[in-house]
């Protein structure tokens, strides 16, 4: 090798922290024995497995480290790579591959050890520097371990998302079709029948008029709870209804929705039985919670089949009165039940006596119940008849007693 081959491995030697710290005539010594290696563009130098024990520099040109298609990094001129191999025998890791015409010098395990056990002075600069370097990739590892977890968190986020997106998407649509199936249905019913009313109101009798008139009762009737079901649910879809808890005596709130709803179980013969409990004061929103009792008492009503009856039931457990409404109707299948208070798969049924619904109502009922500190479930078999069960907050005297 030339004095200035020579000379000019040595500044590429001084270059690197590995041997910075190794005397120069040592430097030269090593620079006297490293080898040196041509690489084509795109030629292997070593393959992930091969037995490899070489740490080599880049004098010109550049390589990647990889394993397949997976690029773990780049090195360039005077940047070294494969310091393990000369300490480890351990086949290589990944595969090193030139990206364009390189140069490279190479330093084998057999002259590193050579000059460990002739140099303890380079013994010791050279594991210094290892060690640091080691603490470098330490620190590296650690960094890119917080990254990864970043990256895992965001992936996190961005499920959460997605699945906020696609509840959004379902609750749209649900929105959409009651809009365009359900309200239509009754507003065209209601529109028909007071048409024909108008233009043939001198022809029909007495009784026939009754029944028509019965008939736009019913269907407004429908409608009209259905649309503040809608109202309620779109403002809770928004965030406009604001919890608004207070004192509310649960006695008279379920009293008021039987009265309320009498007429149509008189309709039906259907009997509606409660019991009180003493001191029966709830820390609720009233509205949300009218709009639950209301909405179960008014399924209820609507399948349970004529000259049925209807039981309230409301016991005290723990800091919680639990509320039952119980009907012998027609009951719900276990799949029903399944997909019961989910927006995206809520079924819908015909009551006994044809009446309609979109299963909104239990949307909010689960809804309602939540944000005010309860649960809501339910106990059902098909022919015997269905008992929804929920739970809110007691603020009643602890020696309260239940009477019927």
């Amino acid at each position: 090798m030339s004095n200035l081959d020579l000379k000019s491995h040595v500044s590429i030697l001084k270059t690197i922290g590995l041997f910075a710290s190794v005397r120069e005539e040592v430097l030269y010594q090593i620079a006297e024995v490293l080898v040196p290696k041509q690489l084509k563009q795109d030629e292997v130098l070593f393959k992930k497995g091969d037995d490899d024990h070489t740490l080599y520099i880049v004098v010109r040109g550049s390589v990647k480290a990889h394993v397949g298609d997976h690029n773990f990094a780049v090195f360039q001129y005077s940047e070294f790579f494969g310091e393990y191999s000369l300490l480890d025998s351990s086949a290589r890791s990944t595969s090193v591959t030139a990206l364009e015409p390189t140069d490279l010098l190479g330093f084998e395990q057999k002259d590193f050890f050579n000059f460990l056990d002739n140099n303890p002075s380079m013994t010791r600069a050279m594991l210094n520097n290892l060690v640091w370097r080691l603490r470098d990739y330490n620190f590296l590892e650690a960094e890119l371990t917080a990254k990864n977890n970043e990256v895992h968190k965001q992936k996190e986020a961005i499920e959460i998302q997605r699945k906020e997106l696609e509840s959004l998407n379902s609750t749209k649509d649900k929105f959409f079709a009651i809009i365009a199936h359900d309200l239509k249905n009754p507003f065209s019913t209601v529109l028909g029948l007071s048409e024909l009313l108008a233009k043939e109101f001198e022809t029909f009798e007495a009784d026939k008029l009754k029944v028509f008139i019965e008939q736009i009762y019913k269907y407004s009737n429908n409608t009209f709870n259905l649309l503040e079901n809608l109202l309620q649910w779109s403002m809770l879809q928004t965030g406009r209804m604001p919890l608004r808890p207070k004192l509310v005596n649960i006695n008279e709130l379920i009293t008021e929705n039987i009265e309320l709803l009498k007429g149509n179980a008189n309709q039906k013969g259907i009997s509606i039985d409660s019991n009180k409990i003493d001191d029966g004061l709830v820390f609720v929103d009233e509205s949300m919670i009218t709009t639950v009792i209301r909405n179960l008492l008014s399924n209820a009503i609507k399948f349970t089949t004529q000259a049925g009856a209807i039981n309230i039931d409301i016991v005290k457990e723990g800091s919680k009165l639990k509320i039952s409404i119980e009907d012998n109707g027609v009951g719900i299948s276990m799949q029903d039940q399944q997909r019961l208070f989910k927006i995206d798969s809520n079924p819908t049924s015909i009551g006994t006596s044809m009446e309609k619904g979109t299963g909104l109502g239990l949307i909010l009922c689960k809804d309602f119940v939540e944000r005010n500190g309860g649960n809501i479930w339910l106990d059902s078999q098909l022919g015997k008849g269905t008992t929804f069960y929920f739970t809110i907050p007691f603020v009643g005297s602890e020696h309260s007693s239940v009477s019927k």
